[in-house]
């Protein structure tokens, strides 16, 4: 039977440890950059090819967000749980806490520089190698890194990734002949509404992947506190979900019109039904990937749908130069974060002694 925590419950325990207070502050960080960095690639196609007005579309996100974290989370809550699994403390719940606080900082660090760049990255992906980084920093080698964790990880990277570009590609192709013969301006109007619907469809599933990790994460944090490892039996609390949206929106609004413009204007120049295959393809990548509990990047679905659907045209279509820099950024993640995460957990250590 599954219990729900109290807000204020959660501000007691807050103020008991410490530690728990900066893994808090950590996640919210986090999240909030997650809303800066992440969650502007499921509203960006809407937004590029002039489909919402900007402001309304990160209200609809947020909103959205909200909703994704809440449904999934009663159907499939396996993702939240990933994070937590990746490595093993063997009971040291204070090392454990350590090493996710300096993962959470690791994705702070690195996804501002990201941003600096205009560059979208994945926080799911910085956290993982940042806890990862942090637990050979803590333990010496790599006796507590989960190689299984880690391997559905890798699975789900290229799987979600190349089912983004496929499906944009297949789905683009189709759109491309059913139209074909169809009046131009009713046409638009017709993919108007359908990548409206898109990007809100988009950002529900950036919730159901993303927020529920961040869920998980404030909920360990919690746990590993009061001596124990995991979180089974906890219900994610509605009041955490609103919490985290609001923050996620917040961030969004503040920087997220830089990878808006990165991703949704600069890497391909799209019309309305492509960038309605776009959303299609990377909601239905993402969505198949948190049923089966494996993490992905939305970053990394939405910029390959897009890809696939600048190339159903010419693959001259596609600025291979704002991709190279993604990429770049996508393959740094790891040995960065992982590095970032390692000297963060030594300072906290020392801090802590």
């Amino acid at each position: 039977m599954e219990y729900e925590i109290s807000f204020l419950y959660f501000l007691q325990q807050m103020g008991e440890h410490p530690m728990l207070l900066i893994s808090v502050l950590l996640t919210l960080g986090v999240i909030f950059v997650n809303g800066w960095t992440d969650a502007p690639n499921a509203i960006a196609t809407c937004v590029s090819t002039r489909c919402i007005d900007v402001n309304k579309a990160i209200i609809m996100a947020a909103i959205c967000n909200f909703f994704g974290v809440l449904i999934m989370t009663v159907f499939n809550a396996k993702v939240a749980m990933t994070i937590k699994n990746m490595v093993n403390f063997e009971g040291d719940n204070d090392k454990a806490l350590i090493a996710l606080c300096a993962a959470l900082a690791a994705i702070v660090i690195w996804a501002i520089g990201a941003w600096a760049f205009g560059i979208p990255t994945s926080e799911s992906h910085a956290l993982i190698a940042g806890l990862t980084g942090a637990a050979i920093a803590l333990q010496g080698g790599l006796k507590g890194v989960n190689g299984a964790e880690w391997m559905k990880v890798i699975y789900g990277l290229v799987l979600s990734t190349l089912g983004g570009f496929v499906l944009g590609f297949l789905i683009c192709k189709c759109m491309t002949m059913i139209f074909y013969h169809c009046d131009r301006e009713k046409m638009n109007r017709f993919f108007q509404g359908g990548q409206i619907a898109g990007g809100a469809a988009m950002a529900f599933v950036h919730g159901a992947q993303d927020g529920q990790k961040f869920m998980g994460v404030l909920l360990l944090g919690l746990f590993l506190v009061n001596g124990q490892e995991d979180t089974v039996g906890a219900a994610i609390p509605v009041w955490m979900m609103l919490l985290c949206s609001i923050v996620m929106g917040v961030g969004t609004s503040i920087g997220g019109k830089k990878i808006i413009k990165s991703v949704g204007m600069d890497m391909v120049k799209l019309e309305k039904y492509q960038g309605f295959s776009a959303d299609i393809a990377a909601t239905f990548s993402i969505l198949a990937s948190t049923l089966f509990g494996i993490p992905v990047s939305t970053t990394h679905v939405k910029t390959t749908a897009i890809m696939g659907v600048g190339a159903v045209k010419r693959k001259s279509a596609i600025n291979y130069s704002v991709v190279k820099d993604m990429v770049l950024a996508w393959v740094l993640t790891f040995p960065g974060c992982g590095l970032i995460g390692f000297a963060m957990a030594k300072l906290f250590l020392l801090v802590a002694s």
